[in-house]
């Protein structure tokens, strides 16, 4: 799997509540898939994989973090939140391309 596409719920990070610390959460399935591509490359900081995100029109440089629950979390910075409208509570589809290097 290069790429995934899937609809998941902003979150707010409870470490980091004050900072707004905003995620969606990747589904188990494509989850899964995105360990086995990690596990052809070298390891990278915290067990991070390099994607390109999508939601909506906004396209950006980004990692996906792997969580306590076996799913990765894709961290939403405030300037795409902005430039989509969306906060925390709203459901978005987001496209990921799982980065070669």
């Amino acid at each position: 799997m290069d790429d995934c596409e899937f609809s998941a719920e902003l979150w707010i990070w409870r470490a980091r509540q004050e900072d707004g610390w905003t995620f969606v959460s990747v589904p188990e399935a494509e989850s899964e898939d995105i360990r086995e591509f990690a596990a052809t490359r070298p390891p990278a900081g915290f067990g991070s994989v390099r994607v390109a995100a999508t939601i909506g029109g906004s396209t950006w440089q980004t990692s996906v973090f792997p969580g306590d629950d076996g799913r990765y979390a894709l961290p939403i910075k405030k300037s795409i939140r902005k430039a989509e409208a969306i906060e925390a509570g709203d459901v978005v589809t987001v496209h990921l391309h799982l980065s070669a290097d």
